[in-house]
C-alpha cells in the first residue's frame, strides 16, 4: 500500500495544494476539538438580522436546510 506522501507526489501541483489545504483544515478542526475551545470567529456576523428572526425560526430553518 502506498504511503500518503507517495500518493501526493502523483498528483499535479494544483491538486497537491488542494490536498495540503484539506489536511491543514483537518488539523485545525482536530486541534479545536482536542482543547475543547470553540473558535467563534463568526459571532456577531449576522447581528443585523437579529430583529428579523427568532431563535425558534432559525432552528426550523436549519432543520429545513438539513432535510430533517
Amino acid at each position: 500500500m502506498p504511503t500518503l506522501k507517495e500518493l501526493l507526489d502523483q498528483l499535479p501541483p494544483d491538486l497537491q495544494e488542494e490536498a495540503k489545504d484539506f489536511v491543514e483544515f483537518l488539523l485545525q478542526r482536530r486541534g479545536t476539538r482536542e482543547n475543547g475551545e470553540l473558535k467563534l470567529q463568526w459571532r456577531g456576523a449576522l447581528r443585523e438580522l437579529r430583529d428579523r428572526y427568532t431563535s425558534v425560526e432559525l432552528q426550523h430553518k436549519a432543520l429545513e436546510w438539513r432535510g430533517d
